[in-house]
């Protein structure tokens, strides 16, 4: 359960975390889905070709789909890109940084299983048997009156009649089998070593710029949750207070029962008490996002700790008690 536990938090950690997590899990999925597929090659011409290739390339297809479906910064990168500009540009190394980012983690399922499936090296027999020179192949049965297509098409068809009494067949099968797993490991080796020299030559280029366009695509990440963490507190109090409202005109009882009567001292709605002002807070907030510039709140916190330090945030009941006891000297002087 700690293991568990510790992968959990691990992959919550950050949503690069997570996504890399899922796209593993994805993949893992993928071998699942092979490993369990039950291959049956037609064994007619032209329908291997169809039928091998579809196997090898319709099914990453479909993943590299679900791995762009569910990565975050397919969104993110989308809305970043056809968002309006207000008075923030839009950063084009930002939206590039998201697309290779959604890029690399959505081929890794499709790679996967083509890989998986050149090793295996069913689809490469089923789909590439009637391409063979059949005369390179000692004793195969060429006098069975049929077109010599048909006869390699029953290559990968085991307990076919035409190769009962052959060896012919496993040795195309064996030849086939051999390019499929060189041709798999040959990609296998293409994209280690792609990694490696992607891994080794990274410093070389501008680490600031990189830098940069990471923090603020997790900026962007970030601003949208915080953005939705307060949407969500607005809505709570503004529901409150519409429900304290309503209950208002009801007994007071219930009111006093079912409902506490709010904090006025802390405003979370920000001066937003209509559905207009909501929607036009929301409508703004799509339409002309705010610079990227807190000056004005920090000089504000600032000021706020300078009248606190200097006495000008005296708690009332300290400042009636020194009033009481001033007053009460100057009674008795007199």
């Amino acid at each position: 359960m700690d293991r568990f536990r510790m992968i959990f938090q691990y992959f919550q950690s950050n949503s690069e975390s997570v996504m890399n997590g899922i796209c593993a899990m994805l993949a893992l999925a993928s071998v699942k889905i092979y490993s369990s597929f039950d291959f049956n090659c037609p064994c007619m011409p032209w329908y291997n070709v169809l039928y091998g290739m579809g196997v090898m390339f319709i099914p990453p297809v479909v993943l590299f789909l679900c791995g762009v479906i569910i990565n975050k910064h397919t969104v993110m990168m989308l809305e970043e890109w056809t968002r309006p500009a207000g008075r923030r540009h839009k950063n084009a190394a930002v939206v590039r940084y998201m697309f290779f980012s959604m890029l690399q983690r959505a081929l890794l399922a499709p790679l996967v299983w083509i890989i998986v499936t050149l090793l295996d090296g069913k689809c490469f027999i089923c789909a590439f048997s009637i391409s063979v020179d059949s005369s390179r192949f000692v004793g195969f049965p060429n006098d069975t009156g049929l077109d010599i297509s048909r006869v390699l098409a029953k290559v990968p068809c085991k307990e076919d009649e035409i190769f009962r009494n052959s060896t012919s067949r496993k040795a195309v099968a064996r030849y086939l089998r051999c390019w499929s797993q060189a041709l798999g490991w040959g990609i296998l080796l293409f994209l280690i070593v792609l990694a490696a020299l992607a891994r080794s030559f990274k410093p070389c280029f501008n680490q600031a710029a990189f830098l940069q366009t990471r923090y603020w695509s997790n900026y962007v990440d970030i601003e949208q949750k915080i953005f939705d963490e307060t949407c969500c507190i607005h809505a709570r109090d503004f529901a409150r207070k519409c429900v304290i409202q309503f209950f208002e005109t009801i007994h007071s009882e219930m009111q006093e029962g079912l409902l506490s009567k709010p904090d006025d001292d802390e405003d979370p709605l920000h001066g937003i008490t209509t559905r207009e002002q909501v929607n036009q807070l929301l409508k703004t907030w799509y339409r002309c996002k705010p610079e990227l510039d807190v000056t004005k709140i920090a000089q504000r916190l600032s000021r706020a700790k300078a009248s606190v330090s200097s006495g000008d945030g005296l708690p009332k009941s300290t400042e009636q008690h020194c009033c009481g006891e001033g007053s009460r000297s100057k009674y008795t002087i007199v």
